[in-house]
């Protein structure tokens, strides 16, 4: 996989194998985006964006190119929920990723929630390539509005779409379009009672000990199967469903009522990652 420079206008990230430590040692900041690089321990390297609002305003627009080169492991993640203000004259705020993963790279994604404040748009891209023998786990998470002020589905639209490219084939292609407006997002074909949404994309070769590690971790956060569905999941504060979405590929879809009730899945992939195969270390302990 050749490397492909970042256009000069996109904020861009490289880590590369120094002295056998994945060091970042390319990273440019473009405004609104603000990327922070704490000291990671193991050998492993940690990379947290942040943005100088504390989150993006109608017209933002992020551009993130991401390379991990040959043999490194990165975790990416966010310093807080990043808040969708409210659109004004119709503009929308837009974050776009481009990640490159070179041979046998580990990066794990997993930011905080993406919160939809009322009258907000949002629109955000991401695009992986891996080449055969990388391994990527990658988390998207979303809030209906400012729970915590009984804001519920008042945003104005959201539209999400992730590709993953495994040797230069597409191999995972998920869009997500919604329009509180024009839905009704209580309907149980919907969200119903719930107001977050968690999905997590496992992707890697299936015989690869680090893919194993990470799909054992995602069966064991299933708390509800098609086989065995309680009569009533109106007492559930959340659900979990796991499924493999082809060879090498794991999807996990979770519903909640609050953060809290889906933070269990964060700290339990972050339990995972300390293994020493793979980042060997909890990137969240340090955070929460």
């Amino acid at each position: 996989m050749p490397f492909v420079p970042a256009p000069p206008t996109w904020s861009e990230i490289a880590v590369s194998q120094v002295r056998g430590q994945s060091v970042l040692t390319t990273c440019r900041n473009v405004q609104p985006l603000k990327v922070l690089n704490p000291r990671a321990p193991a050998g492993s390297c940690h990379v947290v964006l942040s943005s100088y609002g504390g989150g993006m305003v109608a017209g933002d627009v992020i551009q993130l190119q991401l390379t991990a080169h040959a043999g490194t492991r990165l975790f990416l993640g966010t310093q807080a929920n990043t808040k969708i203000f409210r659109s004004v004259g119709g503009q929308v705020a837009e974050q776009t990723i481009n990640g490159f993963l070179e041979s046998n790279a580990l990066v794990a994604v997993l930011p905080d929630p993406v919160v939809l404040q009322a009258h907000s748009r949002y629109r955000q891209r991401q695009h992986w390539h891996l080449a055969p023998d990388a391994v990527l786990l990658l988390a998207d998470w979303f809030h209906s509005g400012r729970i915590d002020n009984g804001e519920q589905f008042a945003f104005t639209s959201f539209e999400s779409e992730l590709r993953v490219t495994v040797g230069g084939r597409l191999t995972v292609l998920d869009r997500f379009n919604f329009q509180p407006a024009e839905h009704i997002a209580t309907s149980p074909a919907n969200f119903d009672r719930y107001q977050t949404a968690l999905s997590v994309y496992l992707v890697g070769h299936p015989t690869d000990d680090r893919f194993r590690q990470l799909a054992s971790t995602l069966a064991e956060l299933q708390t509800i199967s098609r086989e065995a569905l309680p009569e009533d999941l109106s007492e559930q504060e959340f659900v979990v469903a796991v499924a493999p979405a082809k060879p090498g590929v794991l999807v996990l879809r979770a519903l909640g009522t609050s953060r809290q009730a889906l933070q269990p899945v964060y700290e339990r992939l972050g339990q995972a990652l300390a293994e020493t195969e793979l980042l060997a270390h909890h990137p969240g302990q340090r955070k929460y």
